[in-house]
């Protein structure tokens, strides 16, 4: 059964990378770099100060960065331990798909998918009360997670799982700072 699974994961991923048309490629690079997200984290910081104020506003900083840096950790230590290799580090795999990135570090699962859900999934919880359009900022890790497939680094499981994670991990560090927050008053 996993290994049916694997192969279904390997065929996606294939599939999907070779949908990479070359003349979008640049765009897919810098969409992948996470400097490239620089203003959506100063809008989400902008406008949870807007609506917790300075003192609540920086709690719900620190927790958003907790968040994120408990994710990346995770994220890490578990890439470590399950050792998969990424699709571009594949020989067999060289002439099936389109690589755009070489990392050699491990693949199970995406830091990209971990950490931008996490952190987005964070920051709509604590705003979502004071914008519903909040939940549009959800296109950024959708669009980043892609890129990943696109450039040849990531399965899609990789991805799922990673998005999975980070959006659990959110759920609960916003509970804690929920608490944080009511005890400040």
């Amino acid at each position: 059964m996993l290994q049916t699974l694997k192969e279904w994961d390997r065929e996606l991923f294939i599939w999907l990378n070779s949908l990479g048309i070359e003349r979008f490629d640049s765009f897919w690079i810098f969409v992948t770099q996470i400097e490239s997200w620089i203003p959506l984290f100063l809008f989400f910081f902008v406008i949870i100060f807007v609506k917790y104020g300075l003192k609540k506003g920086f709690v719900v900083i620190f927790f958003t960065l907790v968040t994120f840096g408990v994710t990346i950790t995770f994220t890490n230590l578990v890439k470590e331990y399950i050792a998969r290799l990424r699709p571009n580090n594949v020989e067999a795999m060289a002439d099936l798909i389109r690589i755009l990135q070489k990392p050699t570090n491990y693949s199970f699962f995406s830091g990209h998918a971990s950490s931008s859900f996490a952190v987005t999934t964070f920051v709509a919880l604590a705003i979502r009360t004071y914008t519903k359009w909040i939940y549009i900022t959800f296109l950024w890790p959708l669009i980043f997670i892609l890129s990943r497939i696109y450039v040849g680094v990531h399965y899609p499981s990789d991805l799922f799982v990673g998005a999975l994670v980070g959006t659990l991990l959110a759920f609960l560090f916003y509970w804690v700072c929920t608490r944080v927050l009511e005890k400040i008053g």
